[in-house]
Formats: C-alpha cells, sequence, structure tokens
C-alpha cells in the first residue's frame, strides 16, 4: 500500500533544511555560463537558495540553465534583486570572498574558519551568507563594508585570482566538510548507488574482512616452510630475521582474509608447478 505524504510538511522541511545552509549571493555576474555552473557547484555541496543582484544579461538566462547540469532547480528557483542591500537584509551573518584585505579593519577567515563561523551562528538560529563578486573586479569596498567578515583562500600569491565557480565550489566543500564534522558523522564521498552504496574514506573491503592473526600465523608458517625447502632460507642464523623482514612487509599490506587464501594458493601452485617440472625431467 503506497502512503501519500503531505506536501505542506514536506515544503516546511525543506524549508527548514535550508535555513541551516549559507545563502550563495553573486553581485553582478556577467555571464549567464558562470552563474550556471556557480549553481552547481552550489548543488554538489547541498548548497540550494542562490540570490542574484542584477545580472548584466537579465534574468531568466537560457545559458545559466544550460550549463547548470543537474543543478538546474537551483538556477530556477534564484531570487532576483535590484540592490545588493536588499539580498542581504534579511541575514545577520555575512561574508566577503576576496583575494585581498582592502585595508579593512575587519575580521579575515580562511574558508574553512568561515564554515565553522557560519555553523556555530546556524545552530543559534541565525542566517548566513556568502558574497561573490563580479567575474572581472570581484566586490568593490562599498559592498564589503556590508559585511561581517573577509574570507580569502589560501592561494598562491602568484595566481589568486579564483573563477566564480571555483570560488563557489571552495566554499561550498568546506561548509559540507564542517557539517559533517558538526553532526559526527562521517562524509559519504561521491554518489551513492544501489550497486556500491556511499563511498567513504579507506579500503573498502565489501564482503571480505581484514585476516585474523591467526591466519596471518599460517600463511607464515605455509611460507617459511616452503622457503626452506627451496633453498631460499640458505643461513639458519639468518632466517629468524629474514622471516621478521618477510612478516613485516606483508603485514603493511594488510592483507584481508581472501588475500591471505590467494597467496597461500600462489604458494602451493608454485611449489607443484616446480615438482611437475623436476619429474618431467
Amino acid at each position: 500500500m503506497k502512503l501519500e505524504v503531505d506536501s505542506q510538511p514536506l515544503r516546511e522541511a525543506r524549508r527548514e533544511a535550508n535555513n541551516l545552509r549559507p545563502v550563495i549571493i553573486l553581485v553582478e555576474p556577467q555571464l549567464g555560463e558562470n552563474i550556471g555552473t556557480a549553481a552547481r557547484a552550489m548543488a554538489n555541496f547541498g548548497l540550494r537558495e542562490l540570490r542574484i543582484v542584477n545580472p548584466r544579461d537579465g534574468w531568466p538566462s537560457e545559458m545559466a540553465e544550460k550549463a547548470s547540469a543537474n543543478a538546474i532547480e537551483v538556477v530556477k528557483n534564484a531570487v532576483i534583486y535590484s540592490t545588493f542591500e536588499d539580498a542581504i537584509s534579511d541575514l545577520n551573518f555575512i561574508c566577503a570572498t576576496t583575494a585581498r584585505p582592502r585595508e579593512m579593519v575587519k575580521p579575515v577567515l580562511s574558508p574553512e574558519s568561515a564554515a565553522q563561523k557560519m555553523h556555530q551562528l546556524t545552530q543559534k538560529g541565525e542566517k548566513t551568507g556568502i558574497i561573490f563578486g563580479r567575474e572581472k573586479s570581484g566586490l568593490n569596498n562599498t559592498d564589503i563594508s556590508h559585511c561581517d567578515s573577509i574570507v580569502i583562500a589560501p592561494v598562491d600569491p602568484d595566481c589568486a585570482s579564483l573563477n566564480l565557480a571555483q570560488a563557489v565550489l571552495l566554499m561550498g566543500y568546506e561548509w559540507r566538510r564542517q557539517f559533517s564534522i558538526e553532526n559526527e558523522e562521517q562524509a559519504t564521498l561521491g554518489r551513492k548507488t544501489d550497486f556500491d552504496g556511499p563511498a567513504k574514506e579507506g579500503i573498502r573491503l565489501k564482503d571480505s574482512r581484514n585476516a585474523t592473526k591467526g591466519e596471518m600465523s599460517g600463511l607464515f608458517t605455509h611460507l617459511e616452510s616452503e622457503l626452506e625447502k627451496s633453498g631460499f632460507l640458505r643461513t639458519v642464523e639468518k632466517t629468524p630475521q629474514m622471516m621478521r623482514n618477510i612478516r613485516n612487509m606483508i603485514i603493511r599490506m594488510q592483507p584481508t582474509d581472501q588475500d591471505v587464501r590467494t597467496l597461500r594458493g600462489i604458494i602451493t601452485s608454485l611449489v607443484n608447478g616446480s615438482h611437475r617440472s623436476e619429474n618431467s625431467k
């Protein structure tokens, strides 16, 4: 039996979730393609609310929609403002992204520190925003004077300018990473599928597990026995040290139970193959 979900509570839940995310504000962007790629960068990290101040080529923008890929809803739901002041009027805290401090007496934050600050404020119910300037000239000093802090990325000073989508992507990444830290959960990586599931850092063992010490001991006993028979361990006095080196080498690989079975199968195959060769002579 299929249950129908009330759309009103669902819309309210989405609205509440969006209130915990920073608003992205683009000030007088010039090209629709840049708006679209910035929207795509937003969606990559779960940012949904886009505000645009006086887009040069007007709105709506077919080029913005084409460039947004799977983030077309971010573009279609974007709100257009005629003034910068109107675009920020309901926000409690805003960061200005820029490549230099402009000799203003304002807190300067890294993208990581800015994400931490915004998360702290959203936990108090305050609404935050990140401001991005024009492609050619960035934000002007008047724009920045309205902002609570300046965000400067740790870029190479000889090439400090980021394009619009790059800047949004950088801030979105740091916000998403901080979100995982604040919620005490490990962020999933990439796309979750029915086949692979969510990706996470580290080696995915799938249906395998790390080998037990007993399984490892069996492998080393098997290996040492065959190495002695083959003449590899010629010097009795050096055998303990050589086996320690071999154990350390294999343990560094962190083999799974399947790896151990495969290695023992390889040893057995090599030994049997050697016996067959001798018998055929």
